[in-house]
């Protein structure tokens, strides 16, 4: 149940991250965008807490290493793979964690997927 839990809050950083991506390519804040989404839709405490370090570009010191959330994706793929369940998002996030890991994000929060994907879209740090 672990695994499952953590895929899932691993799938909604990712979501989160792409989103803010897209909504800064079109001049929309990130704080703006996810301060409305987490106090309507998305009320849930880990949008709020994962958005906020997403919008606020604060991955260090990390509560759950990008390393860690590799190793949990990689779990839930081999879950998966023990029963033939297909994930196909799990290895999407495993590729992204495995970049975030190749370009010097191992020790940050996994919520580093953010600058991952503002990276991906040409959008530099805020500031």
């Amino acid at each position: 149940m672990k695994i499952a839990g953590n895929f899932m809050i691993a799938s909604a950083i990712e979501t989160m991250a792409e989103a803010v991506a897209l909504t800064r390519a079109h001049g929309i804040g990130a704080t703006d965008f996810l301060d409305i989404l987490t106090s309507t839709l998305f009320a849930a405490p880990v949008y709020k807490l994962y958005g906020g370090m997403i919008a606020a570009e604060k991955y260090e010191p990390a509560g759950f290493e990008a390393a860690l959330g590799l190793k949990d994706v990689r779990l839930a793929l081999a879950a998966a793979d023990a029963h033939n369940v297909p994930l196909p998002f799990a290895s999407i996030l495993r590729d992204n964690y495995m970049e975030l890991i190749a370009t010097g994000g191992a020790e940050k929060d996994w919520s580093a997927l953010g600058q991952l994907a503002a990276s991906r879209a040409g959008l530099g740090r805020r500031g």
